[in-house]
C-alpha cells in the first residue's frame, strides 16, 4: 500500500494541485475518493483529519495535512532530491523567487480566477444564474494581474525564472477551468502567458492526472 494516501476527488481544483504536484515528484500515492454530494467531507471521521471540512487531505505515515498549497509545498520539500526540483532550493535567489510567485498565486491571482469558474463553470452545472456584474469585476482584476505576469513572462520562461516550479504549477487547476470559459480570452489574448499556459498544462504530471479523473 503507498505510503501517501490523498483524501479528495480527483479533479477538484485543490486535489488536482496536490496529484501534479506528488507525480512531478515521483511519490507513489493512493488516492481515497471523497463523496462530497452525500457529505462524506463533513462526517466525523474526516472531520477530525481536516476540521474545516474541505479537501484534500494528505496522510503520511502519523502527519496529516491540509490545504493544498502547503500539501504541495510539504511534498516539493520532501522529495526534494527526486524528481522535478520545484523549489530551486540549491539556490538561494531562485527558491526566494518560487516563494514571491507562489505568494502571488495564492494572494493576486487565486481570488479572481475562483470566482471566475465559480460563475462561469460551477454555477451552471447547478442549475444556478450567472452574475455578470461579478464576472465582469472579476475578468478586471485578473487582467490586471495577466499584464503583471504578461511583463514577467516576456523576461522568463516561467514565473520564478527559466525553470519549471511549484509557483507555475500551482496555476495549473484553475487555469484549466477557466479555460472551459468564455473568460479563456484573458489567457489567450496575452501571447507569452498563453505560451506559458500551454506548456505547464502539456506536462506529463498534470496529464496524468487528467487522466486518471477520466478513467475513475
Amino acid at each position: 500500500m503507498a505510503a501517501v494516501k490523498v483524501y479528495g476527488m480527483p479533479l477538484s481544483s485543490c486535489t488536482a494541485r496536490v496529484l501534479t504536484c506528488l507525480i512531478e515528484k515521483g511519490v507513489e500515492y493512493e488516492l481515497i475518493p471523497l463523496n462530497l454530494a452525500v457529505g462524506e467531507h463533513k462526517q466525523p471521521s474526516f472531520l477530525a483529519k481536516q476540521p474545516f471540512g474541505q479537501i484534500p487531505v494528505l496522510e503520511d505515515g502519523d502527519l496529516t495535512l491540509f490545504e493544498s498549497r502547503a500539501i504541495a509545498k510539504y511534498v516539493a520539500y520532501k522529495y526534494k532530491d527526486q524528481g522535478t526540483n520545484l523549489l530551486r532550493h540549491e539556490n538561494a535567489k531562485e527558491s526566494a523567487l518560487v516563494v514571491v510567485w507562489t505568494e502571488v498565486e495564492s494572494q493576486q491571482y487565486n481570488p479572481p480566477i475562483s470566482t471566475l469558474v465559480y460563475e462561469l463553470l460551477i454555477k451552471g452545472m447547478y442549475g444556478m444564474t450567472t452574475d455578470q456584474a461579478v464576472v465582469d469585476a472579476q475578468s478586471e482584476k485578473l487582467g490586471k494581474v495577466l499584464d503583471v505576469y504578461e511583463a514577467r513572462l516576456t523576461e522568463n520562461k516561467y514565473l520564478a525564472g527559466n525553470s519549471y516550479s511549484l509557483a507555475d504549477q500551482n496555476h495549473i487547476p484553475y487555469t484549466y477551468f477557466l479555460m472551459k470559459t468564455p473568460a479563456a480570452s484573458l489567457i489567450n489574448s496575452r501571447p507569452h502567458v498563453k505560451a506559458w499556459w500551454e506548456e505547464i498544462s502539456s506536462r506529463p504530471s498534470f496529464q496524468k492526472v487528467l487522466a486518471n479523473a477520466a478513467n475513475a
